[in-house]
């Protein structure tokens, strides 16, 4: 079988063929590190460590970078209201962003390079497009001329003329063209700042990017991934700077996971609906929030509810609940002697439809519906007088491999987290008021399977175990 991709610059899947046999270099565009991550910074990085996973199970040797914007303006800002360094803020919140996607099932990258840990690297990058024509200097500003690169607007699909008519040139730039991007900024009064040829500065977002990747990954990559909204103009611009440089491709194949809503609105901060993982995996299992994400495909929208992380954690719990029976018989099961060939290709048919639906650009909904099907096999198997141990033990590590694919755990939680039942009897509450009375009592029935007792009282609802 062959993996099939859907590649943003050539807007088609396209047959996936490593630079390198067995092998793949894998650049993911990682977070500004100024605050916790937000639902949104967790969709691309539990859907790319999915694709890492599934291409390190499919026998490839991956070597994954995903990068750490450690200086730029929301840093600057943070560090004036909070009173602290740059470095201070950042050191913190990379902590943090490993603590949350760790939680989340998040694979370390092979390197998290950091901008002022590749600052040389940058300013070589910058000194060698201006060598070459594509940029220019400006009292201490460096800008990339857009023009110069023909090809400028390949991967969004979009022409100069297009990309012209809504551009315009800022108050205090002194680039010469509106659609000319910033390379190096000099350097403002009390501003963090690095030595260069052009004086006191700091670099624009865009060149950080374009220097790690050569410096970690080469001239020219296998896959680089990131959120949609990073296409144009982060990687457009990534894409004009380093091929300039080198001549090479960048990258061959240009990967995006699409938007994430919140109860079917776009998540901003001036709605109120901004929510950061960290707070969420106070309230919810890490592995429901990871299954949910994976239960759309990574290039759909999806849309991301209280209600909605329910219902995923009944669907995860019944994968749960399977493998607990299947380990619970195989406890208890003598190696009998039974015809068990039909079962084994049963079951030897479901991997290969779980490996054709990965291989189908990476298809985790389908997936988990195979994973459901196994279960389901499972439980069918489970019903039979005599079951044999070679039997279930296939079954059982069928869905262990499934589940390592796409890295959530199958075993059982012992028990609900304090904060998850606070947030369980929030919602019934919330969907009382709504007269939803079918949502209050499901919510209801789940805290009294986990052994939770609900009390409704005058001074409102209290909880203990059972």
């Amino acid at each position: 079988m062959t993996i099939y991709m859907y590649n943003t610059l050539t807007r088609k899947k396209e047959k996936f063929v490593p630079i390198e046999q067995g092998k793949v270099k894998m650049y993911v565009c990682g977070p500004t590190v100024y605050n916790y991550i937000h639902i949104g910074n967790a969709r691309p990085a539990i859907i790319f460590d999915v694709v890492r996973r599934y291409l390190e199970y499919r026998g490839y040797d991956v070597t994954f970078i995903s990068n750490f914007t450690d200086v730029d303006d929301k840093l600057i800002k943070a560090a004036n209201e909070l009173g602290e360094d740059v470095l201070t803020i950042a050191n913190r919140f990379i902590e943090a962003y490993h603590e949350d996607t760790c939680a989340l099932g998040v694979k370390t990258a092979d390197h998290h390079p950091r901008v002022t840990e590749t600052m040389g690297e940058i300013i070589d990058f910058i000194q060698q497009l201006i060598d070459k024509g594509f940029a220019y200097e400006v009292e201490g500003d460096v800008y990339y001329k857009t023009r110069a690169f023909k090809q400028y607007g390949k991967l969004s699909d979009q022409s100069i003329e297009d990309l012209q008519s809504g551009a315009r040139i800022e108050i205090g730039q002194k680039k010469q063209d509106p659609l000319d991007f910033a390379l190096w900024k000099s350097a403002k009064e009390n501003e963090i700042s690095w030595e260069s040829p052009w004086g006191l500065g700091r670099p624009g977002w865009h060149i950080e990017c374009s220097a790690m990747v050569k410096k970690y990954l080469g001239d020219t990559i296998d896959i680089h991934a990131g959120g949609q909204d990073l296409a144009f103009p982060h990687h457009e611009n990534e894409i004009a700077q380093s091929e300039a440089l080198t001549g090479k491709t960048m990258a061959n194949y240009w990967l995006h996971n699409g938007y994430i809503k919140i109860d079917n609105e776009k998540m901003s901060k001036s709605l109120g609906n901004f929510v950061l993982v960290h707070d969420i995996i106070q309230q919810h299992s890490p592995d429901v929030v990871r299954f949910f994400m994976l239960t759309a495909h990574y290039r759909s929208p999806i849309n991301f509810s209280e209600e909605l992380l329910i219902s995923a954690k009944s669907s995860l719990d019944r994968l749960k609940t399977t493998v607990a029976n299947v380990k619970h018989r195989l406890s208890e099961s003598a190696d009998l002697a039974i015809e068990n060939k039909s079962w084994l290709e049963k079951g030897a048919e479901l991997q290969a439809r779980f490996i054709k639906e990965m291989d189908d650009d990476f298809n985790t909904a389908n997936a988990i519906t195979v994973m459901f099907d196994t279960a389901k096999e499972a439980n069918v198997y489970l019903r039979e007088q005599q079951t044999s141990k070679e039997v279930l033990q296939y079954f059982l590590s069928l869905l262990e491999e499934m589940g390592s694919v796409l890295g959530f755990s199958l075993e059982e939680q012992t028990e609900l987290l304090d904060g998850e039942i606070e947030s369980l009897i929030e919602q019934r509450n919330q969907a009382r008021k709504d007269k939803n009375f079918e949502l209050a009592d499901k919510i209801r029935d789940q805290l009294n399977e986990q052994g939770i007792i609900l009390e409704d009282t005058a001074q409102g609802v209290r909880w203990k175990r059972g």
